[in-house]
């Protein structure tokens, strides 16, 4: 039986909590957060109970910890659970800072712990089925990758000062998509942004709509599109084309009907956020993490790409600010 610590009883908190609990062999033992009802109250409806940092990396029964808990937390997170000898699981990012975050990767290489990172669009059924077939050579050697990212519609203002920017916050999984679909690396990165959506975003040093390009150590080419708002849903889309053909993974709706009347054709817009169209995801990656934990399987996802999704977000930030293309 594995034993687990959660970290953070939040919304993500939630969504890892029910994921643990479905895990054949593991116990879900802790709740930690500062938030002290929040704790007590998710634990005890999983059957597990609430507790200190310290208490929970200080148990020798916990083998593993899931850190869903804020941004700012991540990181001495990860330092104090490899010091402990626990496996990790985290939500991105790393942390907002890179030195900070190679810190994190550098710890848990001398520790010689598990570390995972939640980047849980590789582990989407349709986004992955689109990785194998790359692989399969069916497009053959990929060329271009246009990425579409929109979220419905904006967090609060509040949340935006402290998130470390677009690019951290929501960019950081479409760079970690662009990494694993290419399979390469960024040799240089373009940003360009606006504030259209609300002012007061903006006034907090942020942009609410915003286009990358990143140029590859092969020459390849990939295009991010992003926007906080999107009046008809989460718009989560990417193609690849390759000197064979193209790939789309489209969006997810509630249904597949498709009603037919006299004056148009009509179908569900895409589900309403992450966490309906990511729910399937989510889970896979759990299990994952236990599946590596277990039997040895490699991570799909590491502190490494972790390191490395932030590295272009920094260089995304920096080439926006700047008004220049960044070199990597």
């Amino acid at each position: 039986m594995i034993e687990v610590a959660l970290f953070g009883a939040g919304r993500i908190g939630k969504i890892h909590a029910a994921n643990l609990a479905s895990q054949a062999g593991v116990r879900f033992k802790y709740v930690v957060d500062v938030n002290q009802e929040a704790a007590e109250t998710l634990a005890a409806f999983h059957g597990g109970v609430s507790a200190s940092v310290e208490t929970a990396l200080g148990d020798p029964d916990i083998r593993a910890v899931v850190i869903a808990s804020s941004t700012d937390t991540h990181a001495d997170l990860i330092l104090r659970s490899a010091a402990a000898g626990k496996a990790i699981f985290c939500e991105k990012p790393v942390d907002l800072t890179i030195d900070r975050a190679r810190a994190c990767a550098a710890a848990v290489r001398e520790a010689g712990v598990l570390c995972m990172l939640g980047f849980q669009r590789r582990y989407d059924p349709t986004f992955h089925a689109v990785k194998e077939r790359i692989a399969a050579g069916e497009i053959g050697t990929p060329e271009l990758l246009v990425v579409t990212s929109r979220d419905p519609g904006p967090p609060p203002v509040s949340y935006i000062k402290v998130s470390g920017g677009i690019f951290k916050d929501m960019l950081i999984h479409d760079f970690d998509i662009f990494r694993w679909i290419l399979d390469d690396e960024a040799i240089s990165v373009n940003a360009t942004g606006s504030c259209l959506v609300d002012p007061a975003i903006g006034e907090a040093g942020d942009l609410d709509t915003a286009v990358v390009t990143i140029r590859t150590k092969a020459g390849r080419l990939c295009q991010i599109n992003a926007t906080r708002r999107a009046a008809y849903g989460y718009d989560q889309r990417f193609e690849v084309l390759g000197s064979l053909g193209m790939l789309q993974a489209g969006n997810h709706k509630p249904t597949e009907v498709t009603a037919y009347g006299a004056l148009n054709v009509s179908v569900d817009k895409p589900e309403d956020f992450f966490l309906e169209r990511y729910r399937v995801a989510y889970a896979q990656e759990m299990a994952h993490f236990f599946d590596a934990l277990c039997n040895g399987t490699p991570l799909r996802t590491t502190v490494e790409d972790g390191l490395k999704a932030l590295e272009l977000a920094e260089a995304a930030t920096l080439s926006w600010r700047e008004q220049r293309v960044v070199s990597l």
